[in-house]
């Protein structure tokens, strides 16, 4: 049978500009390091190359590619860069790269196990794989009662999570019963340490619990939350008449890399009736190597945990692994059956509909991207990288600590050094600043004790000592031009 491929791209042309692509990516990754860490350009510069219309027939991709090479890229920022020390690592590999042209090349909708069974079945099976290389308690197994979902980012996961304790905790009745639950919600309350990510306080918002019922919980001097005072915090709302629901605890802060102790924190919230949600959004990847799994210390107090591969596991974004204890709490909170999905796998209860485990409806097919990551790296693959970027970053730590004019501003448990110069917060912005512009590399910053404070985040999968030793010596040299 003959396809009409009327303005339709043909397979000859889609394998020949395919393979320009991949080139192409291949020749970028290889060159990377040579590109300035952090775009160049000026607010606008992008769009003011840009044609102000869409054009009215079909361009050749020779000229879409030239445009990415002379438009586009100035304007990016290289996150595979080696040298790229900012934020946490957002790694990319060749296998995730290929798992994800699979996915889009195959083109599913997954929202149902029965619209492609292959998508929700690896995936249910890719993160028990990856349960068994994190050493998670059982209970997040598919095989007991919880099981893992991908969702977008720890953002999702993170309003997930809350939603399913908003729901626990207040019964399911609006849900199930058509009772206004208004009230009900108005009480919640939500806990947090002060170094929790921006997401828990949006999480609160879009569940309806609202700001002013979240709770930011004093942190000791390692910045790890007091559980002392997240159980007094406890016992003052309850005299007040509300109803504590969610409890977050951080094992790796994105500030500082601040792991908070969840197993007295688990206590306390077993004791209360509390929702323990975990987010271990990057460091959670250090866990595939045992000698680093302290991190998840009372982990089986938890009712839900997360985990990005797409940071410090060579995933390409997006693929946060969300783990829940219950999946029934989960399923019962979100789940909408509209007549134009009824099937008969779903109604036998014999399938997982991950549709009922996240916020929209439809999904990717983004197992495919850990599952060849996986099988590329393997376990023994996998420890190795992450092994070594710890080591680079505790080198980092060490040459800090003998430095005269430098100072550690937070604990440096795994790969993220927080320092400062001590001449101030003028000088460490005059640091930051210099190298940015010089595209050297790139750092950002936080606050520590309300003084700005670097960060030095090593986790990118091309970087090697030489990279960290650069990056020291670029910033003792910035230190110097600066004072």
């Amino acid at each position: 049978m003959t396809i009409d491929h009327t303005y339709h791209m043909t397979p000859e042309e889609f394998r020949r500009w395919g393979h320009e692509i991949i080139d192409w990516i291949a020749d970028y990754r290889q060159r990377v390091e040579e590109y300035p860490v952090l775009s160049q350009v000026k607010p606008g510069d992008i769009r003011a190359a840009l044609p102000p219309h869409p054009p009215q027939q079909g361009e050749s991709m020779a000229a879409v590619l030239r445009d990415v090479d002379e438009i586009i890229m100035p304007g990016v920022t290289h996150w595979q860069s080696p040298n790229f020390f900012a934020y946490f690592p957002s790694n990319s590999s060749e296998p995730a790269i290929l798992g994800d042209l699979l996915s889009s090349g195959i083109g599913i909708q997954g929202m149902l196990w029965a619209t492609s069974p292959a998508a929700t079945e690896l995936e249910t099976h890719v993160l028990d794989w990856l349960a068994e290389m994190l050493g998670l308690p059982g209970q997040f197994m598919s095989t007991s009662t919880g099981g893992g979902v991908v969702q977008d980012s720890a953002s999702s996961a993170t309003l997930t999570a809350l939603l399913a304790a908003r729901e626990r905790t207040t019964g399911y009745r609006s849900n199930e019963a058509g009772v206004n639950n208004v009230d009900d919600v108005g009480r919640l309350v939500v806990y947090a340490s002060t170094q929790a990510h921006s997401s828990i306080e949006k999480a609160a918002r879009m569940a309806g619990i609202g700001s002013q019922n979240l709770r930011k919980i004093e942190v000791d001097e390692t910045l790890a939350m007091r559980p002392d005072a997240l159980a007094a915090q406890i016992e003052r709302d309850l005299a007040d008449g509300l109803t504590p629901a969610f409890v977050c605890a951080n094992v790796g802060s994105t500030s500082t890399n601040a792991m908070d102790p969840v197993r007295a924190i688990g206590e306390i919230c077993r004791d209360h009736d509390i929702w323990l949600h975990v987010d271990a959004a990057m460091s959670g990847s250090a866990a595939i190597c045992p000698e680093f799994r302290f991190i998840h210390d009372g982990l089986e107090l938890a009712d839900s945990y997360c985990m990005n591969p797409h940071k410090w596991l060579f995933t390409t974004f997006d693929f946060d692994a969300f783990y829940v204890k219950d999946r029934g709490a989960l399923i019962r909170a979100l789940s909408i059956l509209p007549e134009y999905l009824r099937n008969q796998a779903t109604e036998s209860g014999a399938v997982i509909d991950y549709r009922d485990w996240q916020i929209p409806l439809g999904r990717r097919f983004r197992a495919l991207k850990l599952w060849l990551v996986i099988r590329h790296y393997g376990v023994e693959g996998l420890q190795h990288h992450v092994r070594e970027h710890v080591v680079l970053a505790q080198n980092f730590r060490a040459w800090v600590e003998a430095s005269n004019d430098f100072e550690l501003a937070a604990p440096a448990p795994l790969n993220l050094v927080c320092f400062r110069h001590t001449g101030g917060d003028d000088v460490n912005q005059a640091i930051m600043d210099t190298l940015n512009a010089s595209g050297r590399l790139y750092l950002t910053h936080t606050k520590v004790d309300d003084k700005l404070t670097l960060r030095m985040s090593i986790g990118q999968m091309y970087t090697q000592r030489r990279h960290v030793e650069a990056a020291w010596q670029a910033i003792q040299d910035a230190a110097g031009s600066t004072l």
